[in-house]
């Protein structure tokens, strides 16, 4: 059965069920599968290969030089922020003009039907785009900026270790591989975390007023959250690093979650799909919260037993846990 042929009355599409972690970790080991899984995260036209794509572009065109970032000045500064800024504009907007604005593609690989929250009191403003705007355009691009001008201006100044290709091509390659998969790591320890009593009234549950999610959700977050989230590029400072990899590091951070949370498996032009956008594995997350709590790339929900595979079972032990924390934090 084809992912277009699967029917279930709790959402508008989702990819055939069970769903499945990426192979890569599987045990006992599965060496084609695992290849499979990980050509798949970059071919033949990927998130991670656009995310690859632009951070050679932004790199070589749109970044001061070293000579220049060796000296903290916000004239760079402000030219990298308005970089930052123009480039989560431009792709989550298209994403939202494209998919509820102009409703490009109707409700074709559309996971959840129903339309974003508005004159709702939970959001900014009463409307879910303008929250989610005001979170991601604001805290979202500011610490997105923060990370990246204090790496380059520690970079500039030989102050982190690097690696780039002429001294090292196996590792300066390898390296862009692994980022995903340690961002996939990272991910899901800072989410448990942020799903603690300490952290999820105050903090999380910002991101968590989007049950049916969009563009602009993906960084819809409190500050205290992005400075979190973003950590994950802190790696940069202690492994040998070229700059390139911290902006596609960055990019997997900033950008994954506009796709991750456009709520469509994929993008569809004439009819032809283009390209994946969409996470019915986090997607789950959204509307059951207690399961999930990482990506596909890595098992950690597996191996804790918080894994929701989209099956009806599934959804009772992630109802039943929900019940169960409730009860306990009263």
């Amino acid at each position: 059965m084809s992912d277009a042929e699967v029917k279930n009355p709790d959402w508008g599409f989702h990819p055939e069920l069970p769903i499945e972690n990426a192979a890569i970790f599987e045990w006992p080991p599965r060496p084609d599968a695992a290849v499979r899984s990980l050509v798949a995260m970059w071919l033949p036209l990927t998130t991670s290969l656009v995310w690859l794509l632009m951070a050679f572009a932004a790199w070589t065109w749109l970044s001061p030089s070293l000579e220049t970032m060796a000296t903290f000045n916000w004239d760079w500064v402000a030219l990298i922020y308005v970089r930052n800024l123009l480039t989560m504009l431009v792709i989550g907007g298209f994403l939202h003009l494209y998919f509820y604005s102009f409703k490009m593609q109707g409700e074709r690989w559309r996971f959840d039907t129903r339309s974003p929250g508005k004159n709702q009191k939970k959001f900014t403003l009463g409307s879910q785009i303008k929250d989610n705007m005001i979170w991601s355009l604001g805290s979202g691009v500011f610490f997105w900026v923060a990370y990246e001008v204090i790496y380059l201006w520690a970079y500039a100044n030989d102050w982190v270790p690097s690696s780039t290709w002429a001294e090292n091509p196996i590792w300066f390659v390898a390296w862009f591989l692994l980022i995903p998969i340690w961002s996939s790591g990272h991910f899901y320890f800072i989410h448990r975390a942020l799903h603690s009593k300490l952290l999820y009234k105050p903090v999380h549950a910002l991101h968590h007023r989007n049950i049916n999610i969009g563009p602009f959700s993906g960084l819809s977050m409190h500050p205290v959250e992005h400075l979190l989230y973003y950590s994950s590029v802190a790696i940069h400072f202690i492994v040998p690093s070229d700059p390139v990899h911290m902006l596609f590091h960055l990019y997997v951070q900033a950008l994954n979650p506009l796709c991750s949370h456009s709520g469509y498996m994929y993008l569809e032009v004439a009819g032809r799909r283009v390209i994946m956008l969409g996470d019915f594995f986090h997607q789950l997350h959204h509307r059951y919260f207690e399961c999930n709590y990482g990506t596909a790339a890595m098992p950690w929900d597996k191996w804790v037993g918080s894994f929701h595979n989209g099956a009806p079972e599934a959804t009772a032990k992630a109802r039943e846990r929900m019940r169960a924390l409730q009860g306990a934090a009263r």
